[in-house]
């Protein structure tokens, strides 16, 4: 074994700890449900296979549409986070999340889960939330898949992720939006992390300028928790972004007294509640 390999780089205490070798301890494992009828919200979920090759797949949620069979939804494509290390679509805690989502804001959802590093460093997980968002708009065009044909309405495009899932938002959106040739009404991007150095991460650096003018979307809502150690980094890229010379509208939203993603973690909290009727709002504004 290479002199130091043992040595840790990177310690998440409760969640992941990255060693100089690659090697990787996770220590988060996420409780799965299958895919089904949520009881709660009554959306139904179903799991679609994107790419055999790579694995990549995506759950889908279709809200209760008993009173209107054929009604046309909004698409929300949405990246999960979890430092691009843990977490799935699949886990109990993103399964709920977005079904109540789907429930409240009346969207198909499209949960993607995406390759994990570093057995799959990056940009794996940009090219794959990028295949899924592409694969959305196709399906809702061009009969694809039975629930996005039937009812994702590829006129209203929405992507949106939280921590990780923030950043992929960004990067997907500033690299490749344009390709697939259909408005992204905007995003919704809760607790978005753009840190370190690296120009994928730290978005609002001096030197990304021209990149931002060039985010595929035409409207923004960017959102932080006030105590969330990420805080300073979110404020910062909401700030780039007004400042540079994209034409689209972006709107802040900071939530007092919460931590990061506080809105997965204490979903019923009435601060919780306050930002999932943000995001609803901004959807509906479409």
């Amino acid at each position: 074994m290479e002199p130091g390999a043992d040595e840790v780089v990177f310690d998440a205490p409760e969640h992941f700890r990255i060693y100089k070798s690659g090697r990787i301890d996770r220590f988060h494992r996420p409780v799965l449900v299958d895919a089904g009828v949520h009881d709660a919200t009554g959306v139904a979920s179903r799991d679609v296979v994107l790419d055999a090759g790579t694995g990549l797949s995506a759950r889908l949620f279709l809200p209760n549409l008993q009173g209107n069979p054929k009604k046309k939804l909004p698409i929300l494509v949405y990246f999960h986070g979890g430092g691009f290390i843990i977490e799935s679509a699949a886990s109990t805690t993103y399964h709920n999340y977005l079904s109540s989502l789907a429930a409240t804001a009346g969207v198909l959802a499209v949960s993607v889960d995406y390759r994990l590093a570093p057995e799959h460093p990056l940009p794996a997980a940009y090219d794959d939330c990028w295949a899924a968002l592409r694969w959305a708009v196709s399906s809702a065009r061009d009969n694809d898949d039975e629930w996005v044909a039937a009812h994702g309405d590829a006129a209203r495009v929405f992507v949106a992720g939280d921590s990780a899932g923030g950043n992929i938002v960004h990067n997907v959106l500033t690299e490749r939006a344009v390709e697939i040739a259909v408005k992204v009404w905007g995003f919704a991007c809760p607790d978005a992390v753009n840190g370190a150095d690296d120009p994928r991460f730290n978005a609002a650096a001096p030197g990304n300028a021209s990149r931002l003018q060039h985010l595929g979307c035409d409207r923004m809502l960017v959102c932080a928790a006030e105590k969330d150690w990420l805080a300073p980094r979110v404020r910062e890229y909401y700030g780039a972004v007004t400042a540079s010379a994209w034409r689209g509208s972006a709107a802040w939203l900071e939530t007092e007294g919460e931590e990061h993603v506080f809105f997965l973690l204490k979903p019923e909290c009435d601060r919780a509640k306050a930002l999932m009727d943000r995001v609803v709002a901004f959807i509906a504004a479409a």
